[in-house]
């Protein structure tokens, strides 16, 4: 099944109703642009089923690892949903806009001291506890500020999502969380509920990224609801927040089928009130956890095209003016993208090319066998899908500015993150 893309009259990608020819000329490639009513259209989605599935009785908190900007913060405020923040300046970006931090979970497998502290300070939600060293040093802190710490504890469900080894997370052998079948996480949960200054909540879960069908959250809420059967049996204490985490997949090409949003919670809330009627247990509060599927296919890339190498009977590159300082996506795990020349959009493909960026490395690659019209230098290049994990991931390779970010609806454009200059590279030297 092919895209539905928006061409103009004169064969034009449009984006959030901008001709993308326009938007290269007036803020120069490579540039990362992000569609507006995708993204609200997204949290909206994602609020409504739960809504509609679970009573409301949840949080949709977006996952700002996947891009993380006080415009996208202030959206998700407007939209009323909640943050996945992973480090401190992913928190202090969402306490610049003055974002409800009630709203707030903290992520990350070593906290830093100085982490733990500030969102002490700012009354997070939820601090999600990694570890026991972790939940040492939080009740420390949090004992030194008079304050009680509301938190859950990382499960490894041991749940293969049949994804790349890079971002599955969710197995015995990964560096985040608690262990189920060695015993480690009931460990965890009887040292968290004697621990001073710390109120556990309830228990996360995160089985990976980019997971395309709902069995495997399925069967992360069955395996996670049974140890919450199994701490009440123990324990006397029922969990009253369940945290199944993110890893919705997207459409990166037309291999890629995804579930409609509203089916996660669907699938999932039903097994979830299943087992709360079988096993007399009170319907936890549920948190997921969306970021690609919110940002993803919001945002394209543009490039201009510089130079072409043809090898006989090899291969023929085409290089851009950007790279894996701007996208390490494909250099790091060989993920494909939908591309088209901006300035064609309605022409047919008549030729593969390897599209090659400006990095001195010869795994510089955005895509292989990239069926596209026959390209000329100074056509743009739109990659598409673009919006997680590319401005977030960007580098300094090579010293290469990083490109700026624009949102754009109904025929307007706003810059939402301002390109480096050269002096910006030049700014924390001495």
């Amino acid at each position: 099944m092919e895209r539905n893309i928006s061409v103009t009259e004169n064969g034009h990608l449009l984006l959030g109703g901008m001709d993308a020819v326009s938007l290269a000329k007036q803020f120069h490639t490579p540039l990362y642009v992000l569609e507006e009513d995708k993204v609200r259209s997204a949290m909206a989605a994602y609020r409504s089923s739960m809504n509609a599935y679970y009573d409301g009785k949840g949080l949709v908190c977006y996952a700002s690892k996947a891009l993380c900007c006080k415009e996208l913060c202030r959206i998700a405020a407007q939209e009323e949903i909640g943050l996945d923040v992973v480090s401190l300046g992913e928190l202090y970006t969402a306490a610049s806009v003055d974002f409800p931090m009630e709203r707030v979970c903290l992520h990350g497998n070593n906290k830093s001291l100085e982490e733990l502290s500030y969102a002490l300070d700012q009354k997070v939600g939820y601090i999600v506890v990694d570890g026991l060293t972790e939940l040492e040093t939080l009740s420390r802190l949090a004992k030194e500020k008079q304050v009680t710490a509301s938190v859950l504890l990382r499960i490894k469900p041991g749940v293969d999502a049949h994804t790349h080894d890079f971002i599955r997370t969710g197995q015995i052998d990964s560096k985040f969380g608690f262990a189920l079948e060695t015993g480690e996480a009931m460990e965890g949960v009887l040292t968290a509920l004697k621990t001073e200054n710390i109120l556990l909540k309830g228990l996360h879960c995160h089985i990976g990224s980019q997971i395309l069908e709902t069995e495997p959250f399925v069967h992360a809420a069955k395996i996670m609801m049974e140890f919450i059967r199994d701490i009440r049996d123990k324990t006397g204490v029922e969990m009253q927040v369940l945290d199944l985490g993110g890893g919705f997949g997207i459409r990166y090409t037309d291999e890629d089928d995804p579930v409609p949003y509203v089916e996660y919670l669907k699938d999932v809330s039903g097994e979830i009130k299943e087992l709360c009627h079988q096993y007399h247990l009170t319907l936890p509060s549920v948190i997921i956890e969306p970021g690609r599927s919110i940002v993803g296919e919001a945002g394209t890339t543009l490039y201009t095209i510089g130079c072409f190498k043809e090898i006989p009977n090899i291969r023929t590159y085409l290089a851009v003016d950007g790279g894996m300082g701007d996208n390490p996506r494909y250099a790091l795990y060989g993920s494909k993208y939908d591309m088209l020349l901006a300035n064609r959009a309605a022409e047919a493909p008549s030729k593969t090319y390897t599209v090659a960026g400006k990095c001195c490395e010869s795994g510089d690659l955005l895509g292989e066998n990239i069926p596209l019209p026959e390209a000329k230098v100074g056509d743009i290049l739109a990659v598409l899908s673009t919006g997680a994990y590319n401005y977030s991931m960007a580098s300094h390779y090579n010293r290469n500015p990083i490109p700026p970010t624009v949102m754009v609806k109904d025929g307007t454009a706003r810059v939402i993150i301002k390109g480096e200059s050269l002096e910006d590279l030049l700014r924390n030297d001495v």
